[in-house]
């Protein structure tokens, strides 16, 4: 085949999400279009018989197509706005697709930060060009001639040579027709400058120091003692701190070690909620050359992060999952805190998990990954127990704060002794006691996947499936379902472990308990966090920094409130009710329990006041409760390890989610259920390592008329799952009559 120049011909993935079209295609690049081509720009093409017109990214240049040159269409533009991706994003969309299912081109749209430009912020000054003397005699001109427009501009450049261009449009109401006369006489230039759309406000101040305690500087030099020693390998490390052990302090000092060396960092935390003081805490060390990247921002805002961290003009990129893809030119670290929360995992296709996507950066970019946790996940700890992962520990507070006393109340004896308030006797006494001292409450009502479990308020049995040991939920037509195998039992009316007939489900809001509490204590200030008082922009901010201001006395909200917060005047930490996250339909039900109990108690007694937790609930013997209550994260771990070993989950065993969705109940069905049978009558040797479960609902079964199905996959080995993952995604593009049918996969 003839050669032709380098760079003629573009591999293009097409922007349609249909399994059989995930290939690249060909196309020319013409004349009119060099350099302006490149991988990661979207561009237009002509597509299919018809000659349609379709967008597309360009992820190769190449001098060599793959067929006949003369058979091969010219793109026809490219995208105005297109942002370009960089090779080391390409090649993570391409790790992805493989890993989490769906097309390239969904992979590709997940790891831009920034989809399209944006027209950026110019600053506008005014210059005097010419001397005092020869100003002061145009002035004189201007004057006699009753221009006054340019005698006002005149006037205020002989006091101030250099002035504002909106100052000269707006308070001095000089035309731009009048300026550009003047400019054409050479009396002026107006010079401009491109500004970057800041989300950070104010300026940094003053830096602060911090000396590190012995053990923060012991985990410092480890790890950077465990690089020297691998300088050309990523390696993974994991921080088990406890809550307040300083786990952003050693953050920023491994950081600064970076910076030294002229690398980039990102930091990613789990929630927009964070940003306000883990990037206040960041301002004061690093000042400008931080930056942020999260959904509340403006387009421009996002886009000029994107341009400061591409131009590296920023060392460290913050903000939650999405910040990952931050385009550093030489990065060198990647930090997630609070590494065991859930809102990593991605809930759209891609369902990508966060930090396995940041170990896979950090392989290709040469970068080491630290995961920090007060209560890491169980998949972490596992992993460093294997020697995969570096570990490193923080085992006490500093300044030798003690750990809060937490006291867990049993809600069964408080409705025998006629309580039936949402507060227990003892939670009202200290929340009385708090408010007489000034002292701030934080009450976190634990309402994780509001799923309609029954429980016993006389004895604490829960309704489980005797299959998965997973709570089943209760559906509209009367029936208990296990979402995990599909087992279904009628409803029942009374506790089958004791007779009574006091069981239900537990349905209360945030907003329910900030009323009740503002009638039980009329004079407290209550400020609310939940979703709905942080949608608009700043929302998380406001309410944060009015607490931390101590402009309220109780602060109650969902489990944004616990995560990470340091509020030194919060004693005492209220948990409403512990049951309704340890029996949501999910195997990891109690180590969630475990984690935001553990991570609740953690924000009482963080200043130099005892900090005192409440946990009320059904279930005071089970072993996350007890476990929590004793902030004894080994032992949850030894016992919680075990359960997932006999039921074959992870981390012992790998888990992959295969989901079906359509806006027909019955297409959903049916091909879910063609997949189970193909499933089990498959005689491929991989077959015998994976074991299935399902098909049943969705634990939301339908969300805006789309109807979920889904089946479970378990195995030893990942590969596995991922083999079978292909061989339902090509089965899926060779049988049309499933499209309206759209499949997704979650590995974990």
């Amino acid at each position: 085949m003839e050669k032709t120049p380098a760079g003629r011909f573009a591999k293009i993935i097409v922007d349609i999400s249909r399994e059989s079209l995930d290939k690249a295609f060909d196309y020319h690049v013409p004349d009119t279009l060099s350099g302006k081509v490149v991988p990661g720009v979207q561009v237009t093409v002509p597509f299919g018989k018809g000659r349609r017109t379709v967008d597309g990214f360009v992820i190769a240049l190449t001098d060599t197509p793959s067929f006949d040159p003369s058979r091969i269409r010219d793109i026809l533009a490219v995208k105005e706005n297109s942002v370009a991706m960089e090779g080391r994003l390409i090649s993570l969309a391409a790790w992805m697709k493989n890993r989490y299912g769906g097309s390239f081109n969904q992979a590709l749209k997940t790891v831009l930060p920034v989809k399209k430009k944006v027209k950026p912020v110019e600053k506008k000054t005014v210059v005097l060009c010419v001397s005092k003397e020869a100003a002061v005699q145009m002035l004189e001109i201007f004057d006699r001639k009753k221009n006054k427009a340019r005698v006002r501009l005149m006037s205020a450049l002989l006091q101030e040579p250099q002035i504002p261009y909106e100052f000269v449009t707006g308070k001095l109401s000089v035309t731009p027709a009048s300026m550009k006369k003047m400019e054409e006489m050479g009396l002026i230039r107006i010079e401009s400058k491109e500004v970057y759309r800041t989300p950070l406000q104010g300026n940094a101040g003053r830096k602060k120091s911090f000396t590190l305690t012995e053990e923060q500087q012991a985990v410092v030099d480890g790890i950077r003692r465990d690089e020297a020693q691998a300088a050309a390998t990523s390696q993974v490390f994991l921080i088990h701190g406890v809550t307040g052990s300083g786990k952003t302090e050693v953050y920023m000092e491994l950081i600064a070690g970076q910076v030294r060396q002229g690398k980039q960092c990102i930091m990613l935390i789990p929630e927009i909620a964070l940003t306000y003081q883990t990037v206040m805490r960041f301002y004061s060390r690093f000042g400008s050359r931080i930056s942020i990247l999260h959904s509340k921002l403006s387009a421009g805002e996002r886009y000029d992060q994107y341009l400061r961290a591409k131009r590296g003009e920023i060392d460290i990129m913050i903000g939650p999952r999405s910040a990952l893809f931050t385009p550093f030119p030489n990065l060198g670290l990647i930090i997630i805190d609070e590494e065991h929360e859930p809102s990593y995992q991605s809930e759209t296709v891609p369902r990508y998990d966060a930090r396995e996507a940041a170990i896979q950066m950090g392989k290709m970019a040469g970068a080491d990954v630290v995961l920090g946790s007060a209560t890491p996940s169980l998949e972490s700890y596992y992993a460093a127990l294997q020697g995969r992962y570096h570990l490193y520990k923080l085992p006490h507070r500093v300044h030798g704060q003690k750990m809060a006393s937490v006291q867990v109340v049993d809600l069964r004896e408080e409705m025998e002794e006629g309580n039936r308030s949402p507060f227990s006797r003892v939670l009202q006494q200290g929340i009385a006691r708090r408010l007489e001292r000034g002292e701030q409450v934080m009450l976190f009502l634990n309402r994780r996947g509001m799923a309609g479990f029954l429980s016993c308020r006389s004895c604490g049995h829960v309704i489980k499936c005797p299959h998965c040991d997973i709570s089943l939920s209760v559906h509209r037509d009367g029936k208990m379902v296990c979402h995990y195998c599909g087992y279904e039992a009628p409803l029942v009316h009374k506790c089958p472990s004791c007779g009574s007939p006091d069981i239900g489900q537990f349905r209360a809001g945030t907003q329910k308990m900030e009323e009740l509490v503002k009638k039980k204590f009329p004079k407290a200030r209550v400020l609310r966090m939940d979703a709905d008082t942080t949608r608009e922009k700043g929302g998380h901010e406001k309410i944060l920094a009015a607490f931390a201001s101590q402009e309220a006395d109780i602060l109650i909200g969902t489990q944004m409130i616990v995560k990470g917060h340091d509020f030194p005047n919060v004693t005492l930490v209220g948990v409403l009710a512990a049951d309704l996250s340890l029996n949501v339909p999910d195997y990891t039900a109690a180590e969630r329990t475990f984690q935001l109990l553990t991570q609740a108690a953690g924000r009482a007694g963080r200043g130099y006041k005892k900090g005192e937790v409440i946990i009320q609930t059904y279930q005071p013997d089970h072993f996350a409760i007890e476990d929590a209550a004793a902030q004894d994260y080994r032992k949850f771990y030894d016992e919680e390890i075990q359960y997932r070993s006999i039921l074959h989950y992870p981390p012992v065993y790998h888990l992959m989610e295969f989901q079906a969705s359509s806006s027909s109940q019955e297409m959903a069905e049916a091909y879910i259920k063609r997949i189970r049978r193909l499933l089990d009558k498959s005689r491929a040797p991989v077959m015998e390592k994976v074991e299935a479960i399902g098909p049943s609902p969705a634990p939301v079964a339908k969300v805006k008329d789309i109807y979920r199905q889904r089946i479970y996959l378990k195995s030893k080995e990942e590969d596995a799952l991922i083999a079978v993952k292909d061989a339902i995604e090509l089965y899926y593009s060779r049988h049309p009559q499933f499209a309206a049918v759209s499949i997704q996969f979650y590995l974990r």
